[in-house]
């Protein structure tokens, strides 16, 4: 039971911290996401920290810089399993930014020799196999983007989507995310539309009730934990035993 429900939960990561990954695989989370949009990575440290966690085991997704074709690629090019990709406005807008992901003639990845072929020649279906195992996420993030889901869902470059809960609220002209009954109508639209064309969607769960409602509309997974939040509360509970002596 405790290895099936850690297969749900994710570890979100804003910096290169390899004693808070050594940690977090202790503990039995099997998935990652690198924060690279507002996080602190460079490309030196992603070509020795990606390899360094896929060796422990975990998936690994990058939350890339933005919707753009550079940004993806490098991610892709380190040999991350997924890329979640933020900014997106809409469906024509997903339809661009989610081929950058995929080769041809699905989409318009361009190909580096390197890790991703392990350094050796090009295996006869590399471009097919990595389209088919390589995971494109869009994050629904925006007014726009949520008007087009069930558009960007059904595309075929787009594997699922990633719930950018307090951009959206914001987007839609709210004061910020609380997860109060408009917050989850937005949400639930977001997981229609995905079980409906039978793709994963991922939520960004920090409480018990986003976590119970993710999971009673089929969520595939959900980032439940981050390095920040961890040692914040880590530290003002260790402080408040100390002054309590």
């Amino acid at each position: 039971m405790r290895e099936q429900k850690m297969d749900k939960f994710a570890f979100w990561l804003s910096t290169t911290n390899t004693m808070m990954v050594e940690v977090a695989h202790d503990q039995g989370f099997t998935k990652l996401v690198f924060d690279m949009e507002h996080g602190v990575f460079d490309q030196s440290e992603m070509n020795m920290f990606v390899p360094f966690c896929k060796a422990l085991g975990f998936e690994v997704y990058a939350k890339v810089l933005g919707p753009e074709a550079v940004p993806i690629q490098q991610a892709l090019d380190f040999g991350v399993d997924g890329v979640i990709i933020p900014h997106i406005e809409g469906a024509s807008h997903a339809a661009v930014v989610s081929g950058f992901a995929k080769y041809p003639p699905l989409g318009t990845r361009s190909f580096a020799a390197g890790r991703i072929i392990g350094y050796g020649g090009i295996p006869e279906d590399f471009y097919t196999a990595s389209n088919a195992t390589i995971k494109c996420f869009p994050m629904i993030e925006s007014a726009a983007a949520l008007d087009d889901i069930a558009d960007i869902i059904a595309l075929p470059t787009v594997d699922g989507v990633f719930v950018g809960p307090t951009d959206l609220a914001l987007s839609r002209g709210r004061s910020g995310y609380v997860f109060n009954t408009e917050d989850q109508a937005d949400i639930q639209s977001i997981a229609d539309a995905a079980n409906k064309y039978g793709k994963p969607w991922v939520m960004p769960a920090w409480g018990c009730a986003e976590r119970a409602f993710s999971t009673a509309n089929n969520v595939d997974w959900m980032v439940v934990l981050d390095e920040h939040g961890v040692a914040v509360s880590g530290l003002v509970s260790g402080l408040t035993a100390i002054k309590a002596e």
